[in-house]
């Protein structure tokens, strides 16, 4: 098995959890989608978890999953980390990427940018080279600032309907605060076609009724009057221009289907980051 990537502490003893294990239930989670506090240590290329307090932890923050239900999973593999990068303009809007159909992994979903953590990489570095490689954005020292939201455990894909789970892995949610406003972003912004078919920036109204659509429920949902129809995005167009694009609100607030068709949507990892995100805004 390659060097763990994530490592709990249970009883005082590191372990490795494998492929097949839940890291929300060997830390002892209780019933309920949660999200649960966690005590953890943000090492270089590596994450340390445990459910109480222990010398080096450097932050607590809350951990959720999609709960799906057990199957046959390999159990010569171990739980990957992942990061992903709530970048935030200083007239509080955040980035939004729509992964390219193409891809094998979430195709047509919208989710910040992110994606795997070298080894020997600080899970910072490794947040903004990954938002530098999808939208283009390179951050100047000293003109933003960062924080830790809060650690996701996901499964790909995320209903056994689909298939079984290939990939495990626990996600880290970093906001970073620009000191630039969402026009200058956009002015300097230059996606990758090969990963991002579409990008938007979005408030907090809008994202509040992203988050609060629950997974797992085909309930149709009725829009609050006060929320638009429509946000507007930018389509990435065959000559690496984009054009603008009106989408309904309405594909924000869908939830997993129970088979794997493709639907554009929110991810649940982002509708969760959401939640943090307007909690944090809030204090």
């Amino acid at each position: 098995m390659a060097a763990a990537r994530v490592l709990l502490l249970l009883a005082g003893r590191p372990v490795s959890p494998s492929f097949v294990q839940s890291v929300c239930r060997l830390l002892g989670a209780g019933p309920g989608l949660g999200p649960w506090p966690t005590h953890c240590s943000l090492k270089r290329g590596r994450l340390v978890l445990s459910d109480g307090p222990f010398p080096g932890a450097s932050t607590r923050l809350p951990l959720q999953q999609l709960r799906t239900p057990g199957a046959e999973l390999p159990t010569n593999r171990g739980v990957d980390l992942g990061v992903a990068v709530m970048l935030q303009s200083s007239d509080q809007t955040v980035l939004l990427t729509r992964r390219t159909r193409t891809l094998s992994v979430s195709p047509n979903l919208w989710v910040h940018p992110g994606g795997h953590v070298e080894l020997d990489e600080e899970l910072l570095d490794g947040g903004l080279r990954e938002l530098w490689e999808e939208s283009g954005l390179q951050l100047p020292q000293g003109q933003f600032s960062w924080v830790p939201l809060g650690l996701w455990e996901s499964a790909y894909p995320p209903r056994l309907s689909w298939g079984l789970p290939r990939y495990h892995h626990i996600i880290l949610y970093l906001l970073v605060v620009s000191q630039e406003s969402q026009q200058q972003l956009q002015a300097r912004i230059q996606p990758n076609p090969s990963e991002v078919s579409a990008f938007m920036w979005l408030g907090p109204d809008v994202a509040a009724a992203v988050a609060a659509t629950e997974d797992g429920t085909e309930t149709p949902r009725h829009l609050p009057q006060e929320l638009p129809p429509s946000v507007l995005t930018a389509e990435l167009e065959e000559d690496g221009g984009a054009r603008p694009l009106a989408l309904p609100v309405s594909t924000l607030l869908r939830t997993t289907p129970t088979t794997a068709e493709g639907k554009e949507r929110v991810s649940s990892g982002t509708k969760f980051a959401l939640r943090l995100w307007l909690q944090h805004v809030h204090r």
